[in-house]
């Protein structure tokens, strides 16, 4: 009995050592906000300089992708074999900003939901076509605290309706 309550107190002794140590970081969700769309807006811009490369670099190593008539892509090099044929598209033109941003309390993960406009050649007419929707992405924070997508998913479809203002009875 007296080697349990000796632990017990060691233990106690121990975990007050270390005030706050059970308590999360404050996360600054404003900050984490604005890391998010600068990431966009560069991602956006990776798209638009047709840059491989820099759009794979958009992704976790353990990344899903889904895109509009494609298959789920689940690792690198599926991914890396999509973006490469997207931009070697000369017709590829994004535009897309987030309408929504989550940022978890613990600032590990974060989702951004916005809406989209794609313009593609179309392998059947061979014209341009432009393509609108939605799209959700989630982040991971990675231990250089820059965020990556972990889960990309677009959906083509009309823009997002506003929800209507709330009304007092």
């Amino acid at each position: 009995m007296r080697i349990a309550i000796a632990l017990v107190l060691v233990a106690l002794s121990v975990s007050a050592c270390k005030p706050g140590a059970d308590k999360a970081a404050k996360v600054d969700a404003t900050a984490e906000e604005q890391a998010i769309r600068a990431k966009e807006s560069a991602w956006m811009d990776a798209y638009n300089r047709h840059d491989a490369e820099g759009l794979a670099s958009q992704y976790e190593a353990d990344a899903s992708l889904a895109s509009s008539g494609a298959s789920l892509m689940t690792d690198g090099v599926g991914r890396s074999i999509f973006l490469d044929a997207m931009a070697k598209d000369p017709n590829l033109k994004v535009d897309f900003a987030s309408d929504r941003i989550i940022v978890a309390a613990s600032g590990e993960l974060a989702s951004s939901r916005g809406h989209y406009a794609l313009t593609y050649t179309d392998q059947a007419t061979k014209q341009p076509k432009t393509e609108k929707g939605s799209y959700l992405t989630v982040y991971r924070k990675g231990a250089d605290g820059k965020w990556q997508a972990v889960e990309d998913f677009t959906t083509p479809g009309p823009a997002v309706v506003p929800a209507p203002a709330a009304t007092t009875p």
